[in-house]
């Protein structure tokens, strides 16, 4: 990184800033500070769910996944097609659904209809979901930072002792906190934008950078890429277990874009900003401009396969690709591209790590408050006149540190985990979590749309389950022994605590009692089941398996409204 890296990563920054705080204006209550006022223009909200779409993985991950040997474009079936479908789905049932009246979250919406256990419950299974999750997500963007920014790192390290890892962690976790604590969701929702419009332009200095130096240039790079069959982007096998399939984009990424954009706080918060019912609608609708980002990272990666194809890796690069094949792009960036062009990457990167980061931030600290603090105050009937408000703003920005200090501690942890070979799964644990607690948040929304009669006591215990359905899939003996132990942990775990909490109260029926408790041991059967027959399927359908098991029990063993709830 020459001074002029270094100015184009400063300037760029220091736009940002101007520009968030300038457009956030005074957050003097809990309703600027969450929704920016809702007054926010559709635009603006569009670009900031394009930003959190994105992260500095998928930079960085995506390349390599197409330049690697048999590696093909088949990848883009997912956004293209599943995520087309998912966002037209929560811009015409969800969004009209949460704009009925003014609430700050899904989970909001679930309390109406469901009651406050409804609340709870999906709030602590998202609060699991993106603090696990995200913090090896911020880890691994450090991981690129540090290998983009070596000799900057390792001066570090030599002259303050701190491991350069812990430093890039740090530095990413200190701007998203000070951007989100300055100016709540109209911050972040403006840096966003800027920030999306960075990461735009470092994919565009790759592609140039990339077209200069393959001899023969585009048409050069398309002739290698088809030969080698980079081009490829319909897959129609049948296999549960392929990831990248048509019918899995159609069916399962479906499900599990319809679970990000409508039920996972950390993408859904964005919608609650907006000035009306149809401005929220046309940013969700708009938002689909985040595939053209996948596209064109897509294209780097066939160019990436170019280039290296006419310049073989040898040496000192050869080995650390092979150790990482992640490390393709930083590589390819640290040795070929030219100043101020790296410092517009190194910007990119930040930029996609950043703006997902403020936006957990965010996220937390909202569902925190509406599903805890604020309940207990009107229980306490403290009136929500303007000191109080104050107050809550208060809370927010010291819950927005707190959580930064949590996700950049538990990064820094996850390099601890990853070197130790008999944790390699908890970390795939982690960075897959979202998969794993997804489905029980989008049951929560079926059961409180469809107004079934029931209210959220089934959810209590039909979310936990469908974690351990998921996990269950996910994990298979005999090459995860482990698995099985922990599956047989949590489902007595689980039946310990059905007993004392549900069987205990009399005013329960008896009827009522066992009718309940068969369908309970079925689903800890279930979970056992698949395991037995060693059901295994791709990541994209553990929402589809949650969201069904949660969604089926937790109508089963709700408790009718009519009836009292023990």
């Amino acid at each position: 990184m020459t001074w002029l890296d270094w100015a184009v990563v400063v300037g760029l920054f220091a736009a940002t800033s101007w520009i968030g705080t300038h457009f956030a204006g005074k957050q003097a209550t809990i309703r600027d500070f969450f929704l920016g006022g809702r007054k926010l223009p559709w635009y603006a909200v569009s670009g900031s769910i394009i930003a959190t779409e994105i992260s500095a993985v998928t930079l960085i991950s995506l390349p390599s996944v197409i330049f690697k040997p048999g590696g093909n474009i088949t990848y883009l079936q997912l956004g293209l097609i599943g995520l087309f479908i998912a966002r037209w789905i929560v811009a015409l049932w969800l969004v009209p659904a949460y704009y009925e009246r003014e609430i700050y979250s899904p989970y909001d919406f679930m309390a109406s209809r469901l009651g406050e256990r409804a609340r709870h419950v999906t709030t602590v299974f998202f609060a699991i979901g993106c603090v696990l999750g995200q913090s090896a997500r911020i880890y691994l963007t450090g991981l690129v930072l540090q290998i983009v920014l070596y000799d900057e790192f390792a001066w570090l390290s030599a002259h303050t002792g701190i491991p350069g890892i812990a430093a890039a962690i740090a530095v990413i976790g200190i701007v998203s906190v000070i951007w989100t604590w300055a100016g709540g969701m109209a911050t972040v929702i403006w840096t966003d934008t800027v920030l999306f419009l960075i990461f735009l332009l470092a994919i565009a200095a790759a592609l140039v950078t990339v077209l200069v130096h393959v001899d023969g240039g585009a048409g050069e790079i398309a002739r290698l890429g088809a030969d080698a069959g980079k081009f490829r982007f319909f897959n129609f096998s049948l296999d549960p277990k392929q990831e990248y399939t048509l019918w899995t984009a159609l069916i399962a990424n479906t499900w599990v874009g319809v679970g990000a954009f409508g039920t996972d706080q950390l993408m859904a918060q964005r919608v609650f900003c907006c000035k009306n019912l149809r401005d929220a609608q046309k940013a969700m609708l708009a938002s689909y401009a985040s595939m053209l980002v996948a596209v064109l990272v897509s294209l780097v990666g066939i160019g990436l396969y170019a280039y290296y194809h006419q310049h073989p890796l040898g040496g000192e690069s050869l080995r650390l690709y092979e150790e990482k094949n992640d490390r393709i792009f930083p590589l390819f960036i640290v040795q070929v591209m030219p100043t101020p062009m790296r410092g517009l990457i190194v910007a990119g990167v930040f930029a996609a790590a950043i703006s997902t980061v403020e936006s957990v931030l965010a996220a937390l600290s909202q569902t925190t408050i509406s599903a805890f603090w604020l309940p207990m105050r009107r229980k306490r009937g403290i009136p929500d006149d303007g000191d109080e408000q104050r107050r809550v703003v208060r809370l927010s920005r010291a819950l927005v540190i707190f959580f930064g200090i949590v996700l950049s501690a538990l990064a820094v942890l996850t390099q601890v985990v990853e070197q130790d070979p008999r944790f390699k799964a908890v970390l795939n644990l982690a960075l897959s979590l979202s998969g794993y607690t997804q489905g029980a948040l989008l049951a929560g929304f079926v059961l409180a749309w469809f107004k079934w009669g029931v209210d959220g006591s089934g959810l209590v215990w039909s979310a936990p389950l469908s974690l351990l359905m998921v996990f269950a899939v996910a994990w298979q003996p005999p090459e995860h022994e482990w698995a099985r132990t922990a599956v047989w942990i949590a489902t007595a775990a689980l039946a310990i605590a059905w007993c004392l909490w549900r069987l205990a109260p009399p005013r329960a029926s008896t009827t009522r009692k066992i009718t309940v408790t068969i369908w309970f041991a079925l689903a800890i059967t279930a979970a056992h089941a698949v395991q037995l027959v060693h059901f295994t399927v791709a990541w994209p359908w553990f929402v589809p398996i949650g969201c069904t098991t949660a969604t089926l029990f937790g109508y089963l063993l709700a408790v009718p409204k009519n009836q009292e709830s023990p």
